[in-house]
């Protein structure tokens, strides 16, 4: 009964993609009726051992079960268990998702307790901001031990308590469970004392780390630095050989957590994460798709129509997005976006779609930058239309989506176009366009051009048709964000309507007072 291919399944698949009655189709409803055919098919498959031993977890309040990105790729990580680590510090990752996203649901009950049922994981140590908080999640596993008919039926051993031979729990308390299969779940605090942590000849194999930062009213630069030191001076040393995992929220611009995101985004990740080999891993509320359209991360928890309402907020930065803006940025903030008032929008007298293009379409690319903007001779200001960034390798489907944006807005009547590199393909791409295309070199760093563009934004000079979150987000995070395609194809048209002041050189004849 081996499940390799049916395990197989998940992978590549998002909350788009996946259906729950086909994964389900997958499995004989024979096996799944006897106890010794559940745990043959569970043992490589997470996510089945949920949906049959934990599904009341999964639910909403309607009785409804979904699944986000998250939820998947969490179930595709929790797979690797399956294989102990052989070098040191080599499975150590972190999950950053969106608040409400089911985390600790997913992390501290759901996947250790498939893990422990089948002995991939002998001893999980957890960990979070308080002692109350963690033996929270070793009360929530507890009850389920106790209270879970078809769990008690397959996996009895670690459902009963390991007994010494005076008939006593070895350990059954609030902050320790060990059972009679040898697995061991000790709950601790993150500021407890845990150096040397081990039951008999077991030090733990897993290290749980949930939520370690407190709210930003209660937490600080110099308290954030302690929770790091706490980590990797007495956390990651209980057993170098341990699978590790944190997951949480960002509490506070320059926390552990937004430390991580910014190295999951590809920023420059922070020394200690480098050095102690974390692979950082971001779920955004909202996916951009292939060909640049956008869609939910969890459709039936957020709808996109809500993502999109909020998405503009801090609120929505800070809790779904896990990136305060202003944390990050250099040059813009959320104060220096205007939008057309009362008198509507301006008058166009001319328009432009200007592209900062990418020159494969592969994951490590970048994207290519897409911005319509237009000039008002009336009110002498710059309006930016709409925004995007698509990962479209350049050919047929580009040029397409290039027609359409022409199609979309028929006043548009030159392509400016950034060629410092690709030239040549870009030639190709872009042939007998029904308007102008206009060649650029940008001469200029990228960090002076953008100051430019943001004086023109500060002094009212540029407005956003709407709110445009992407663009937004990019300006707001640049230059320390993953991407500026937007900032640099929005920037080129405003600099365009706009030339930057070219000052002359003074002459002998001439004082720069004259």
């Amino acid at each position: 009964m081996a499940t390799a291919t049916r395990t197989g399944y998940l992978d590549g698949l998002d909350a788009e993609s996946f259906d729950l009655h086909t994964y389900l189709a997958r499995y004989d409803e024979r096996l799944l009726a006897d106890p010794e055919g559940r745990r043959t098919l569970t043992r490589l498959d997470p996510l089945l051992f949920a949906l049959v031993y934990l599904r009341h977890h999964l639910k909403d309040a309607d009785g409804n079960i979904s699944f986000g990105d998250a939820h998947l790729d969490w179930c595709r990580a929790g797979r690797r268990w399956v294989r102990p680590p052989t070098e040191p510090a080599a499975e150590r990752d972190a999950y950053i998702a969106p608040r409400n996203t089911g985390k600790s649901t997913w992390w501290f009950l759901l996947l250790p307790m498939w893990a422990a049922a089948h002995g991939h994981v002998r001893f999980t140590a957890a960990f979070a901001a308080s002692a109350t908080q963690a033996e929270t999640h070793l009360a929530t596993f507890k009850r389920e031990i106790d209270n879970n008919p078809l769990l008690r039926r397959d996996f009895p051993d670690l459902c009963a308590p390991a007994k010494r031979p005076s008939g006593a729990s070895v350990a059954d308390t609030q902050n320790m469970y060990v059972a009679k299969s040898g697995f061991v779940f000790a709950a601790r605090g993150i500021d407890s004392s845990s150096l040397g942590m081990k039951v008999e000849e077991k030090r733990p194999d897993l290290l749980l780390c949930d939520d370690i930062e407190p709210d930003e009213s209660s937490y600080s630069a110099d308290l954030a630095r302690k929770r790091r030191t706490t980590l990797v001076d007495a956390i990651f040393p209980l057993n170098v050989y341990a699978r590790v995992v944190i997951c949480g929220t960002v509490t506070m611009p320059g926390s552990i957590i937004h430390q991580l995101v910014r190295a999951a985004k590809g920023a420059h990740a922070e020394a200690w994460v480098r050095e102690e080999g974390i692979r950082a891993h971001h779920s955004l509320p909202i996916v951009q798709r292939p060909d640049g359209t956008e869609r939910s991360m969890w459709p039936a928890k957020w709808p996109y129509s809500y993502l999109a309402e909020i998405r503009h907020t801090r609120s929505y930065a800070k809790n779904m997005a896990n990136d305060p803006l202003a944390a990050d940025g250099a040059l813009w903030t959320p104060d220096d976006f205007r939008y057309p008032d009362e008198e509507g929008p301006d008058p166009v007298t001319h328009m432009m779609l200007s592209i900062d293009p990418a020159v494969t379409a592969k994951k490590s690319s970048d994207f290519t930058g897409l911005a319509v903007v237009s000039w008002s001779a009336q009110r002498q200001r710059c309006t930016v239309h709409a925004a995007w960034a698509v990962k479209l390798t350049p050919g047929p489907l580009l040029r397409d989506r290039v027609l359409a944006i022409l199609d979309e807005f028929p006043r548009i009547g030159l392509i400016l176009l950034e060629v410092n590199q690709g030239h040549d393909t870009w030639r190709s791409v872009l042939h007998d366009m029904p308007v102008k295309v206009k060649p650029v070199s940008q001469t200029e760093p990228k960090f002076t051009r953008a100051e430019g563009v943001l004086n023109h934004y500060q002094r009212g000079r540029v407005l956003h048709a709407r709110r445009l979150p992407e663009l937004e987000q990019q300006m707001c995070t640049f230059p320390k964000g993953p991407n500026d395609d937007l900032v640099d194809a929005t920037g080129s048209a405003v600099r365009r309507f706009i030339p930057p002041v070219r000052r002359a050189a003074p002459s002998a004849s001439k004082t720069p007072y004259t």
